[in-house]
């Protein structure tokens, strides 16, 4: 009798459990490898022993996700180029991830500049609204460390976070301006829906081609794309669509898919551009493809 109860409360935090464990390790597959054991702890447990249900399984998922966030940092040490985070697809399998979806790419991806404790307690109080007292009891620290640490990593997203309030028509029409410009050999049109520092960052794992190292600076994006474009467009087919609640393009060529969307600034230029290549993290969109 005391299952459905557990299971009923499990269910109650699923959403945002799975959006902490996303955020924390950018990667769906983990996230979930991460809810199912803290389901495993949760089920192991007198639940009505526990003073908070919420507080305990963001404590034990929390946990869970530093340890494995702290393994990802070395792999992604000897990681073949930029590691970009997984993208949630509109449509895709990963219902779990309804909270998810309105994790910014960007966002995600200046949380990789963080060490894997400062990465939770930016979370945890910036995103998820536990107050630093409750956030020591659940990384084991002192209240006055993890506001320390808060501090700093709030400093460090905000030095490399893309900065922009734009919509997401905006942001599509950008989008749409971009490729139609890049795949009619339109040079000048490119240079001037880039901002003058943009950064291109492209993630093939090491299975697909993908530059090794950002491209920095609207010349540099723009020859890259332009010449990518002419030599690749012809073979590629192209659909809108939306990862993580933005405006994306879905490309495939001859087997080989890519998610691809940009940020703006707030005078509406380009200013950073997301192109995951990597298919170990494309399952969702393959498992898309095939139905």
């Amino acid at each position: 009798m005391a299952e459905a109860p557990a299971t009923d409360a499990f269910e109650q935090h699923r959403g945002k459990l799975m959006s902490l464990a996303y955020q924390m390790t950018g990667s769906v597959q983990e996230a979930e490898d991460i809810l199912q054991e803290a389901w495993l702890r949760w089920s192991a447990v007198d639940t009505a022993k526990l003073a908070s249900a919420g507080a305990w399984l963001h404590r034990v998922v929390s946990r869970i996700a530093l340890d494995r966030l702290r393994s990802a940092h070395s792999r992604r040490e000897v990681y073949p180029g930029p590691w970009l985070p997984e993208p949630v697809i509109e449509g895709g399998p990963s219902s779990d991830l309804e909270l998810a979806q309105d994790c910014e790419l960007a966002m995600l991806w200046a949380l990789e500049r963080l060490r894997a404790e400062e990465r939770a307690v930016f979370l945890l109080h910036s995103v998820f609204d536990f107050s630093f007292r409750e956030i020591a009891a659940m990384l084991d620290r002192s209240e006055a460390t993890c506001r320390q640490i808060g501090r700093r990593a709030r400093l460090r997203v905000q030095a490399t976070k893309p900065r922009f309030d734009t919509t997401q028509e905006q942001v599509q029409a950008a989008l749409s301006a971009f490729y139609d410009a890049i795949t009619h050999g339109d040079r000048e049109r490119v240079l001037q829906l880039l901002s003058e520092d943009v950064v291109a960052i492209s993630d093939g794992g090491g299975v697909v081609n993908a530059a090794r190292i950002p491209l920095v600076g609207k010349e540099r994006v723009a020859q890259v794309h332009l010449h990518l474009a002419a030599k690749h467009g012809a073979l590629m087919t192209v659909r809108q669509g939306r990862a993580n609640g933005q405006p994306a393009l879905f490309m495939d060529e001859q087997g080989m898919s890519s998610v691809f969307t940009v940020r703006l600034n707030n005078e509406g230029k380009i200013c950073w551009i997301y192109n995951l290549r990597n298919p170990d993290k494309l399952i969702q969109m393959h498992s898309m493809n095939q139905h």
